[in-house]
């Protein structure tokens, strides 16, 4: 695993995307591999990293039981932002938060781009 590669990607995506407020990559089990958030974040990363761990299962569930076919992303709105979490690699996920004047478009394109580009660091 190529760290600072990771580092550098969660970076970019920050630096394209302004309403990125934060993003991990994360495994499918839950363990943060890298993140943005920082020492002074509102964020635990290993809360972070088991709720994303839940959401997957849930989706992939859902996924299967509806006949959607395999899961590629979870979207989740607040009042406050949207949470994205995609598939980066057969376990391993991206996962951001933004604020609530992201627009979605931009979000997915970034996130589909650099997801292949985590991949890839993954080699």
């Amino acid at each position: 695993m190529n760290v600072p590669e990771l580092e550098r990607i969660l970076g970019e995506m920050r630096t394209n995307v302004p309403d990125v407020e934060s993003a991990a990559i994360i495994s499918s089990d839950g363990l943060v591999l890298v993140s943005t958030y920082g020492q002074n974040a509102r964020y635990d990363e290993s809360r972070v990293g088991a709720m994303v761990s839940a959401l997957l299962s849930l989706g992939n569930r859902a996924s299967v039981e509806l006949a959607r076919g395999t899961l590629e992303q979870v979207l989740v709105k607040g009042a406050n932002g949207y949470v994205v979490i995609e598939s980066a690699g057969p376990d391993t996920v991206l996962a951001i938060a933004t604020n609530s004047n992201a627009k979605l478009g931009i979000i997915f394109f970034e996130t589909k781009r650099l997801t292949e580009k985590i991949e890839k660091a993954l080699m």
